[in-house]
């Protein structure tokens, strides 16, 4: 007898199609039936050791997060509601150029002070890995969702080159082109950039275009987080469109907003750029989160030349009273390539996380605020942070249009990413409430979706750009990873004020057919594993 049948589930099953009522039951991992109208039908109902009853709940495949930063959380904390609890049941890691492999001794430390505002310093962690298998192996150990990978071209191009700003060698290129094939083979979906963080912002686009030639003959896809999302936005996003149709390789744009004042408004000029080169037979899709605020460091902001060399460099720098200065005019005047072309604006950045607690008291404030509580310039409140905390803090920016939004995740190549950083006191909510946030606001009290589409969006959308064959939909012989939710009363519980509240009207989670959350609370299941790349056929 089979383990478990899901009784009269009302199925949204990712493609789009109408929802419709069945009994689905599940088996070895894997959903093995499903008899639709069971009950209507009179026929005899499916039967199994385990019976749940889903009046009144949406079956649907599990969410996929195309764009998660939990790249240590997975393994520091094996409960991982931040993500389990809304629904997800695979993460794409790796993200931004910046990651924990490929790496060596040196690299590794460097990586681990650079993005420890994403993922703490790692102290907790032992790094028993070095290649893209081996941390792949890792997480096989049993994580509490499927995890897949990204080759972080920044920590590929440390690896080989350094954190200097100048063109690779012809040597140094054939070693990262290595490096980049040897994580694919070990089964790494694609690659990413981070093109406004160093190191991976020094790479020409003739770099890129031969690394992403590697990742095409692979089968995978290119995630750029692209080189502005401010004041050259549509140019960095014709860029990555251009570079990828001539390196033959897919295209997937991370987090793709239009922010600050200058792209207020500016949507519908990128989705024409997009609609253009789809016409012309370019592969490309894209994922947002439905906020308006964004997330990274406040580190991320200095202009490139001053994290030039890597962290210790920098802290050198922002130490040097004449080089602060020339930080200070790049950032307030002339628009640092950090802050994406855009003169900051201190009243939009807020402070979300430290690493030192005896800096609390800049939590939950605009550096603004709290240089005017201080009675300092916010430059000074900004330059003693970063030198406090050595580069960690995190950052809310506060500049995003909802009218940008809404019409981004309309588009029919559209995906779900929650660029969820999990570290600070206050980090951004979509961390916690991506998923059901457009459940609940964009689809049931907003109408910017149907629940039909929006579940396509989270699930089959992503599976397809990852090429899985068994995943993204509720069918047969495909595995069973699977959320239950109440249409009625789906929603985020995490605000800008309580970030860490979980989400409500999501009481089952599957994965592998095996509950990680039930009856809405999280279970000691560690079903989840790395998801390898599918070769192409």
């Amino acid at each position: 007898m089979e383990e478990l049948v899901i009784r009269d589930a009302d199925v949204v099953d990712g493609s789009g199609s109408d929802a419709y009522r069945a009994d689905v039951v599940v088996d070895g991992g894997r959903i093995v039936s499903i008899v639709k109208e069971a009950a209507a039908a009179g026929c005899q109902r499916p039967q199994a050791r385990r019976e749940l009853d889903a009046e009144g709940l949406v079956l649907s495949p599990g969410f996929v997060d195309m764009h998660a930063h939990s790249d240590l959380a997975l393994l520091r904390d094996p409960d991982h509601s931040a993500k389990a609890a809304q629904g997800v049941t695979l993460e794409v890691i790796g993200q931004d150029g910046l990651s924990y492999a490929p790496v060596d001794d040196r690299t590794l430390g460097e990586v681990r002070r650079a993005i420890a505002g994403w993922n703490g310093p790692g102290d907790d962690i032992d790094f028993d890995w070095r290649t893209v298998g081996e941390y792949l192996d890792r997480l096989d150990g049993g994580i509490a969702v499927n995890a897949a990978y990204l080759i972080p071209q920044g920590t590929v191009r440390a690896l080989a080159v350094g954190w200097e700003d100048r063109e690779a060698t012809p040597d140094e290129l054939d070693r990262m082109r290595r490096l980049v094939a040897e994580g694919m083979e070990q089964g790494a979906v694609g690659m990413s950039s981070g093109l406004t963080y160093t190191p991976g912002m020094y790479a020409p686009d003739a770099e890129l275009t031969e690394l992403c030639r590697v990742v095409a003959s692979y089968g995978g896809y290119y995630c750029p987080h692209h080189r502005s999302y401010g004041a050259r936005a549509l140019q960095a996003y014709a860029e990555m469109v251009a570079l990828t149709r001539e390196a033959g390789c897919s295209l997937h744009l991370a987090h793709a907003t239009m922010n600050f004042g200058v792209n207020k408004g500016r949507a519908p000029e990128l989705l024409a750029l997009l609609d253009e080169a789809l016409a012309a037979g370019s592969d490309i899709s894209l994922d947002t989160y439905p906020y308006t605020p964004g997330c990274t460091t406040l580190a991320a902001v200095l202009p490139s030349w001053a994290s030039e060399g890597g962290p210790e460099r920098a802290l050198k720098r922002l130490a040097d009273e004449e080089t602060a200065e020339r930080i200070r005019h790049h950032l307030e005047v002339t628009g640092s390539d950090g802050c994406h072309g855009v003169p900051v604006e201190w009243d939009t950045i807020e402070i979300s996380g430290v690493n030192d607690p005896a800096l609390a008291e800049f939590v939950g404030r605009t550096v603004q605020e709290s240089a005017d509580r201080r009675g300092e310039t916010p430059w000074a409140t900004a330059r003693g942070l970063l030198l406090a905390d050595r580069l960690a803090p995190t950052i809310l920016q506060h500049v995003g249009h909802e009218e940008n939004v809404r019409a981004i995740m309309r588009h029919r190549v559209h995906t779900g990413g929650s660029d969820g950083i999990l570290q600070g006191a206050k980090p951004h909510p979509r961390a916690y409430g991506t998923f059901p946030h457009y459940l609940g606001h964009y689809v049931r009290e907003l109408g910017v979706l149907s629940l039909e589409e929006c579940v396509a969006h989270l699930t089959s959308r992503p599976a397809a750009r990852l090429r899985l064959p068994d995943r993204g939909l509720v069918r047969e012989g495909y595995k069973a990873d699977l959320v239950l939710f109440d249409p009625a009363t789906v929603a985020a519980g995490s605000t800008f004020e309580q970030p860490r509240t979980l989400p409500v009207g999501i009481p089952h989670v599957l994965v592998d057919g095996r509950f990680v959350i039930e009856d809405g609370r999280r279970t000691n299941v560690l079903a989840g594993r790395a998801v390898r790349r599918t070769a192409p056929a």
